[in-house]
């Protein structure tokens, strides 16, 4: 029999743009109720990302120039345009739960859904697509910003976009890998990361980075990470072949201090910044400069001789392929990737859970955990 639900959940609404002010935690907020296509899941864990970050402060917007920085991340930008505000460089409606990264179990279905899903433990992928043109990135959305996520007791999600996980890992653990890992795979995926490249991954100890260098090490690629000092030892744990100082004054010495040569075959890059011009003069010729992120600056200084008489690609990584994501559970259920909790936050408390996740100071992922009904 059915359980009876709730009609009222606690939420963290993001209220619109700006900083951490924006996001109050209710607790009247209704129990979403699923779409004939839909499930409704309650929320065991749901993960912190920067696109939490970006979307609340309008990074997107082309008027900011600055990184996701701490500054920024708590008190907002000044200067933002909400019309280009998310992602896909349009505007948000408010107000907005929001949260991609959701473990948790079906306790309701839509009048579309198979039975079989009662119950079922799931992830959630978070792209979100017209199936009816599936590889139509113009018509693509993300979840906890198109549409609510999973920063609640409870959330709805398409069926489509639901994926049964059968793991020993804990609801928290499963919390650190939808978007983390599957922007990895696809940065990987992109740049056509192969048995034995040399892969440069800037910002290694968060939740991305930390991801490359698993899927890289997964490949029989040679992940070579930057990262803070502090952080070495458990970067390297994760399977660096070598661990380089953040910032280093010269990267292709400091490059060849650590491997014995001062160039890569593929940069993997989340970071951005002052240090990009240096990613470009250590890739081999022909070689890979994938992006799925700038946390230290979008405006870069690029030379394009060095892009063209290189022969370098260069590819943005964000919507991924309809299968990708099928292919991450597989990976978690055979135990080829593994989560890595840095901290773990109630929801009530999402404003100091943010402010940890903007200061930087740990390794792999933020989680955080609704109340209990």
């Amino acid at each position: 029999m059915p359980e009876t639900l709730p009609s009222a959940m606690t939420a963290a609404l993001t209220m619109g743009h700006g900083g951490l002010k924006m996001i109050e935690v209710r607790t009247d907020v209704p129990v979403p109720v699923p779409a004939a296509a839909e499930v409704l899941i309650r929320v065991a864990a749901c993960g912190a990302n920067n696109t939490d970050i970006n979307t609340r402060t309008a990074w997107y917007s082309r008027s900011v120039a600055d990184g996701t920085s701490a500054k920024g991340g708590v008190g907002g930008f000044g200067d933002i345009d909400p019309d280009e505000a998310s992602w896909g460089r349009s505007s948000i409606r408010f107000p907005l739960i929001q949260g991609a990264d959701v473990c948790g179990r079906v306790v309701a279905i839509g009048d579309a859904v198979s039975e079989d899903m009662m119950g079922r433990r799931v992830l959630i992928d978070p792209w979100l697509r017209d199936w009816s043109d599936p590889l139509n990135r113009d018509m693509g959305r993300y979840y906890g910003s198109e549409h609510n996520g999973g920063y609640a007791q409870y959330a709805t999600a398409p069926v489509t976009n639901v994926h049964v996980v059968e793991s020993d890992y804990s609801d928290i653990e499963l919390a650190t890998f939808a978007t983390s890992y599957v922007t990895a795979e696809n940065m990987l995926t992109r740049a056509c990361v192969g048995e034995g490249d040399v892969v440069l991954i800037p910002g290694a100890s968060g939740g991305v980075g930390s991801a490359l260098v698993q899927l890289c090490q997964r490949r029989g690629a040679q992940p070579v990470a930057m990262s803070e000092i502090g952080k070495a030892d458990q970067v390297r744990a994760l399977g660096a072949v070598a661990v380089l100082e953040r910032e280093p004054h010269d990267l292709a010495a400091a490059l060849h201090d650590a491997i014995g040569r001062t160039s890569v075959d593929v940069v993997a890059d989340v970071v951005g910044g002052l240090m990009f011009a240096q990613f470009i003069e250590v890739l081999v010729r022909g070689g890979y400069y994938t992006c799925s992120g700038a946390i230290a600056g979008p405006m870069v200084n690029l030379d394009l001789r060095t892009f063209y008489l290189k022969d370098l690609t260069f590819t943005g990584a964000t919507m991924i392929p309809p299968d990708m994501f099928a292919r991450l559970v597989g990976y978690i259920e055979r135990g080829e990737v593994k989560p890595l909790v840095a901290a773990t936050y109630p929801l009530t408390d999402i404003h100091a859970a943010q402010q940890a996740f903007l200061a930087k100071t740990f390794v792999g992922n933020i989680v955080l955990i609704p109340p209990a009904d």
